[in-house]
């Protein structure tokens, strides 16, 4: 499981980042209309990616954390490198 230690220092401030609203705001929903058209909490490009994680990814913010749990660690080793990597280039 994600450690309270990786929540608050590395997952939360990731979305709040890619998400563009504070943790109160997360929408599950965000398009990135205007720009790359990514999607979600984590902004997946293209969201439809996260289908693997379940059917109703396009509304469940807790199916969007499981993908961006798994996509985080895959390619970045863990959600705090991917948020460093973020925080380094505005992207990740």
């Amino acid at each position: 499981g994600l450690a309270i230690y990786e929540w608050n220092a590395c997952l939360a401030p990731l979305i709040t980042r890619e998400n563009g609203e504070q943790p109160q705001a997360w929408s599950p929903t965000k398009w990135n209309r205007g720009g790359s058209g990514a999607y979600g909490l984590g902004q997946a490009l293209p969201g439809s990616k996260m289908a693997a994680f379940g059917a109703d990814w396009a509304t469940n913010p807790a199916t969007q954390i499981r993908w961006l749990l798994s996509y985080t660690r895959s390619r970045y080793g863990g959600v705090c490198s991917a948020d460093s990597y973020q925080r380094r280039n505005n992207w990740y």
